[in-house]
């Protein structure tokens, strides 16, 4: 038996364990640098940033979790495994990514108000709240670029979702960057407002991993390019006269498929079932993310009569 398969979703589920845990670790460590610092350092805009990294850090012990019992093998109750907690982490991801969203929107709106009102004490941020946010902005790019590469190579939802946030962090920092040099400076209305437009920016990325990760969860597969692509592999296969339904689910990365082909009447129920068994091995063979093929065979008047467009 080959074992190769899964050693290779060992791998995968350890990498994007990894990557959960190094976000983890590293929104832990800012969290506590930029909440101390910013309360301290009398710098609004470090404090709301801090309080967005320890928003991280809850969500990033919520997937922690998601993600181990991801990597549980397939039981009775669950023949395909566990995989798509992983899509359910990412959903716990863009709701927590929506909540900081508008929790850090409405306090720029506050802080802006206050300014006007004249009754803001604010007077500039300390050089050491500078130097904090500066590190942000670094550790968040490094972060990005490593958890993306992690995303793309394991097809992980929930990873994905992460590198993203990692991604609008850095905009978070940006605008604590800018809010802190301009208080300096004087203008102390470049903090709240630049916060604002970035809490914008995050709402959207929120919402994006929130419909990707929905759309896992209720089956809107195949979807038009892995359709074309099962309909011109399944071309090159004798005895293949019609394909009637295509109906795909997502298990993680990994996709199960269920397929209805007409085939000539006047075969023999043998023949029938050699042209299904060369379908299934074909898709599996050729799509390298397909773990499961279902197909249904039947004459090719019923299938032409009963004939209904991809989802």
């Amino acid at each position: 038996m080959d074992d190769s398969p899964c050693m290779e979703t060992h791998h995968r589920q350890r990498r994007g364990i990894l990557a959960v845990y190094v976000g983890l670790a590293a929104n832990t460590l800012l969290a506590l640098l930029k909440t101390t610092v910013g309360i301290a350092g009398h710098s609004p805009a470090l404090l709301a940033d801090g309080i967005n990294s320890t928003s991280d850090v809850a969500y990033g012990v919520v997937v922690s979790i998601f993600m181990r019992l991801s990597s549980k093998p397939a039981d009775e109750e669950h023949p395909y495994g566990h995989d798509r907690l992983e899509s359910i982490a990412a959903v716990v991801i863009g709701a927590f990514v929506v909540t900081t969203a508008i929790s850090i929107f409405w306090s720029a709106v506050d802080n802006i108000y206050e300014l006007y009102q004249g009754k803001s004490d604010f007077g500039g941020a300390s050089v050491l709240a500078l130097w904090i946010a500066l590190l942000t902005v670094l550790a968040k790019i490094c972060l990005t670029i490593w958890t993306r590469k992690i995303g793309r190579e394991t097809q992980n939802s929930a990873v994905a979702a992460l590198a993203a946030d990692h991604r609008n962090d850095i905009f978070s920092a940006m605008a604590a960057t800018a809010g802190i040099i301009f208080g300096r400076m004087g203008y102390l209305w470049v903090d709240p407002l630049a916060g604002g437009l970035v809490s914008l920016i995050i709402l959207r990325t929120g919402i994006d991993i929130i419909r990707q990760s929905t759309a896992d969860l209720m089956d809107t597969l195949p979807g038009r390019q892995l359709s074309e692509e099962i309909r011109n592999i399944l071309a090159g296969i004798p005895g293949v006269a019609a394909i009637d339904d295509i109906h795909g689910h997502r298990f993680g990365q990994y996709l199960v498929v269920n397929i209805t082909v007409g085939v000539d009447p006047s075969i023999t129920v043998a023949e029938g079932d050699r042209i299904a068994t060369e379908v299934e091995t074909t898709l599996l063979d050729r799509i390298s993310l397909m773990r499961r093929v279902f197909v249904h065979y039947h004459p090719l008047e019923i299938c032409l009569k009963n004939s209904t467009p991809d989802i």
